[in-house]
């Protein structure tokens, strides 16, 4: 009896004590179990300017440059004979000479979404240790859920069935779509 209160008190603490971290995985994880071809830490622009063809580099700068409403031009570098890029702020564009169209995109961050994938993909200095302390704790709440119900809803009655059919999903996804 006083081994299951035990339990309890730990499951309950530990279990108030994880949840702002399980919130960081669980919202990052679906995040980025959903990437695809997005990154939703990003928010992805796209325009097209349709300017004078047959710009030299210079003058594809000079243009650029003077329209305070686009970001930042870093760097022209011709492409082909007919195609030049241009690397931005925070982005990249190709202009044609041929026809005048500049195509470009701007990438801006989605803070809260980018800090908490940081936090999920553990690039953030200091954060080991707190993510090795939710490791250990997610085992932990594991262990000791399973003796928090008594009686046939326990481990002893129906609840083996559903312990077993939690641990042979990963086993199966394991061995037969691993490869």
């Amino acid at each position: 009896m006083k081994f299951t209160r035990s339990l309890r008190a730990i499951h309950r603490d530990l279990g108030f004590l994880v949840v702002g971290i399980s919130l960081v995985y669980g919202i990052s994880g679906i995040f980025l179990n959903h990437l695809g071809e997005k990154d939703p830490a990003f928010r992805t622009e796209q325009k097209t300017i349709q300017w004078p063809a047959h710009l030299t580099e210079t003058e594809l700068s000079t243009t650029w440059s003077a329209d305070k409403t686009l970001p930042s031009l870093k760097r022209v570098i011709p492409i082909d004979e007919t195609h030049v890029r241009l690397f931005l702020d925070g982005g990249a564009g190709v202009y044609n000479s041929a026809n005048g169209t500049l195509d470009y995109e701007t990438h801006k961050k989605n803070e809260l979404i980018y800090r908490i994938n940081r936090l999920h993909y553990n690039k953030v200095k200091g954060w080991s240790p707190v993510a090795d302390f939710f490791a250990v704790s997610l085992i932990v709440l594991a262990i000791t859920g399973l003796f928090m119900v008594k009686g046939k809803k326990g481990l002893a009655g129906s609840g083996k069935w559903y312990l077993l059919i939690g641990i042979l999903i990963p086993v199966i996804f394991g061995i037969f779509f691993l490869r």
